[in-house]
Parts: structure tokens; sequence; C-alpha cells
């Protein structure tokens, strides 16, 4: 019936009530199970780069996944802008689609905005690890970023903690007061604004790096004992300081090796494989404990699973039917005689 109306377009401005963090929770915990239960196969290679320099600055990352549980097949692509000052990843002017079909036939299913799902996955991804990872009783939340990333994590923290201070900090001054205010008011909890990163780290018994940076953004020493660190993107905790952590967990070896600051990190020396406590896969599934003494640092760092992105849009996929939400895109059909 869905085929002979079409392929269902979701937008971004229905994505945001379609998707909840408890769902983007539930989802990411679901696919993560499904790793460690070798349901999921992923495209071979597993990324497709197009990068152009030249004065355009222009990137093009495509992946795809099929998730035999479901069952549900997709490709996840988008562009961004990125000169190395300018980054327009967590913006809404990227191009970011994935697109589903039917695993059954080939037939064109869904093409669904993910810049929404993109946000909370990367966050709710990560964030989902604190349940085997986390301090029992965090009170100081600290966030190294107040972009798309640091909001969504604040999102997802917060409903999974009630802290008793949260710290920020931004590149500007203006950003981190205006975040400040508003997640204030939102929250009913006092965020205080701090001029450095390290003020942030300091004492906070959860951190997370959530920046664009391509520099090292916090330091190993400023992690207390008993402290969880979430890194959301490339070196927000300095590579050396990585073996110096009690456990150190990451959604995919695999995935992150694809990155060239990770494999910089492993090609140096800094850090291997026999360091790393495991895959948060392995935590979900109960293959490897998680944090076992109070004292112990950890660091939680993820780099993002497509097969977390199609299952989230397959959901929205599901949800718009059942909701009568989206609108129909004509399917492909021989013109009538």
């Amino acid at each position: 019936m869905n085929a002979a109306k079409g392929v269902l377009f979701v937008p971004y401005h229905e994505t945001l009530d379609l998707l909840t963090i408890d769902d983007a929770f539930r989802v990411c915990e679901q696919v993560y199970r499904m790793h460690a239960n070798g349901s999921i196969v992923l495209a071979t290679p597993p990324s497709f780069k197009l990068d152009v320099g030249e004065g355009f600055n222009n990137h093009w990352h495509v992946k795809g996944a099929f998730l035999k549980d479901l069952p549900a097949t997709g490709i996840r692509l988008y562009n961004y802008f990125d000169d190395g000052a300018t980054n327009t990843v967590g913006m809404l002017s990227c191009a970011r689609y994935i697109m589903l079909s039917d695993p059954h036939t080939g037939e064109p299913l869904a093409i669904v905005d993910e810049h929404w799902s993109y946000v909370l996955r990367s966050a709710a991804s990560a964030v989902i690890a604190c349940k085997w990872l986390g301090p029992k009783t965090p009170r100081v939340l600290g966030l190294v970023g107040t972009g798309s990333m640091g909001t969504a994590a604040l999102r997802c923290l917060t409903a999974m903690y009630r802290f008793d201070e949260i710290r920020c900090t931004s590149r500007r001054p203006e950003t981190r007061r205006a975040f400040a205010e508003k997640w204030s008011r939102e929250l009913g909890v006092n965020i205080v604004t701090k001029d450095s990163i390290e003020e942030v780290v300091r004492g906070a018994d959860i951190i997370v790096g959530g920046t664009t940076s391509g520099e090292i953004v916090s330091r190993e020493p400023w992690v207390k004992a008993g402290a969880t660190f979430i890194s959301l993107a490339r070196r927000e905790l300095d590579p050396a300081g990585w073996s110096k952590m009690d456990k150190v967990v990451v959604d995919s070896w695999e995935f992150n090796m694809l990155q060239k600051e990770f494999r910089r990190t492993v090609d140096s020396g800094l850090f291997s494989r026999e360091q790393l406590h495991c895959e948060i896969q392995d935590l979900v599934a109960g293959h490897k404990k998680g944090r076992e003494r109070d004292e112990e640092r950890i660091l939680i760092h993820t780099t993002g699973l497509v097969s977390q992105d199609i299952a989230l849009a397959h959901f929205l996929y599901t949800r718009a039917l059942e909701t009568g939400r989206g609108m129909w895109l004509p399917a492909a059909h021989l013109p009538r005689q």
C-alpha cells in the first residue's frame, strides 16, 4: 500500500515532534545490542568520502547499513562546509538525509531529514553508557561547548540525573551567557559560565566535550578521581592522557579508526586497542563490566554509528506512518500509454 502512495518524506520540523530523548536512548541501546549479537551488516567500505578543497571546502560523507532485526536498510548522506575556521556539521544549513528502502524488494520507502535525530543520536549514544560507567550520584556537570552537541548532551544527562551545579564554557562569552540564561530557566538549575575550560573540568563529576575544534581541548590532569569524561568529537581530551584513565570505552574501534585524529593517536603509540576496556556494545550485552570502583576515571569516546542513524530514521518513518505525518513524494513509474 505504501508503494502505491510513493516515497514518504519526513521533514525536519516534524522529526522534532516524532522523536523524544527517551526514544533515542531506547533505540541506541537496542542497536548496541544488535551489534553485540552480530545482526548488523555494514557497507564495504564502511564510509565513502568526497572532500573538495580548492576554494570550495566541501565535504560529502556517505555510509550504509542493513539491520536484520528490524529489518531495515538505508544510506546516510550529508554534506557540509569546513575550511578549518567555520564548520557547518551541526547546522541546519548543511544537507543531512537518510534514505530507506524495503530490504525485501529494494523499493524506496522514505527520505528522512536527520538533523534532529543526528543531534540526539550523537548525545544519547554516548550518554547511555553512563548507565554502566557514570558516577553513582553525580552532582556537578561540566559542558565544554554550548552548541548543538552540548545542548543535546545537557538534555540527555538531565533526563538521567539531577545536578546541583552545571558549568559551561564556549569560544564566545555572549553565546555561553545566552546558553546559561536559557537553560537555567528551562531546567530550574543554576548554570554558571566559566572563562576557561579548566574551570569547567576541574571538580566536575561528568564532563562533556562537544566542540567543533580540531585542537586539543581538555587535559587529563584536570579530570578528578571518580569522574566520567564524555568525548563527542575529535580530540576533546588530550590523547596523551588516555592511557592514564582507568577505563577507556568507545562506540566502535573500527569506525574510530576511520577518523584521522584517532588513527594518529594509535599510530603514534599514545593509545592501543590492548588499552581499550571495551566497546559500548560489550557493556550493553553484559560481556564486560562497567564502573567497578567509585574513584575510577573513565573516558567515553564516540564517533557515531550509522546503524543507529538508520534505526532512528526507521523509527521516524514508522512513527510518521502511524500518525499520518510527512509528505508523499511520487515514486517512479512508467508513463501511461
